[in-house]
């Protein structure tokens, strides 16, 4: 009985996969810019793309994204629930404006999440800044 040969997958992004991932970045961070994804109200979304991750076979899409302040024009703040919710919504024509512009032999189908790394560092920083840790990041003086 012969075993079939394990295919290693790789963690690391081939360079086709971070230039097509930075391409699609690019088309999805336009839409937002001239305002062409809207939400449920008609109000255009603003938001910023901070990352596009693709799949090996360039088939799957996923797009980290953050609010940005305010939805133009009603001086409401959109909520992370609600930049997901509109862009899951909005995905068909997102994915219509990657195609047009991304020239691939198969539409990538995406995906929309939260960037958390801001809020990772942020929480990080603070924890660094607490009284019992930073002690114990002061260089060690010898008193002797």
């Amino acid at each position: 009985m012969r075993k079939s040969p394990v295919k290693k997958v790789s963690s690391v992004a081939s360079p086709r996969q971070l230039k097509v991932g930075e391409e699609i970045r690019h088309v999805i961070a336009a839409l937002f810019e001239r305002g062409e994804v809207l939400d449920v109200l008609g109000k255009t979304v603003s938001a910023t793309v901070t990352e596009v991750r693709i799949s090996p076979d360039l088939k799957q899409a996923t797009a980290f994204v953050l609010p940005l302040g305010v939805t133009v024009g009603s001086g409401k703040a959109i909520t992370s629930d609600e930049l997901l919710q509109t862009l899951k919504q909005a995905k068909g024509f997102i994915r219509h404006a990657v195609t047009k512009a991304v020239v691939l032999k198969f539409s990538p189908d995406l995906q929309f999440k939260l960037d958390t790394t801001l809020l990772e560092a942020s929480r990080i920083h603070a924890l660094l800044q607490k009284p019992e840790v930073a002690r114990d990041l002061r260089p060690v003086t010898d008193e002797a």
